[in-house]
């Protein structure tokens, strides 16, 4: 299988599936920082990603929206001093594609620049 962050991540449309259970469970080694949540009755994935002071975490903001708005799916980005949450799922089938594990290990890579 190709490195998660190589893959295509395709828009989610409403009819799009979500994921299975076994592919999340195959797929879910590549990003083994990410946790499962489930908020609202949605799972999500979420990380938090450590930082030396704001402007690093502000830094690190700014490219996850970058790549996020290059594919036109964008995560949930708490910035802090120190620390960014980010939180991906697709709005509009209320859980996760195979795509919001795409999009987690792209933001791995941007965060091992």
């Amino acid at each position: 299988m190709a490195e998660l962050s190589k893959q295509h991540c395709e828009a989610c449309r409403a009819d799009a599936p979500l994921i299975s259970d076994e592919e999340l469970r195959e797929l879910m080694p590549q990003i083994p920082d990410w946790q499962v949540i489930v908020v609202d009755n949605i799972m999500q994935l979420q990380r938090e990603y450590a930082f030396k002071n704001f402007a690093e975490a502000m830094a690190f903001s700014n490219r996850v929206g970058e790549i996020a708005e290059a594919v036109d799916h964008h995560p949930a980005i708490l910035t802090e001093w120190g620390r960014v949450t980010v939180t991906w799922w697709s709005h509009k089938i209320r859980g996760l594609h195979k795509s919001d594990l795409i999009m987690a290990a792209r933001t791995d890579d941007v965060y091992a620049l």
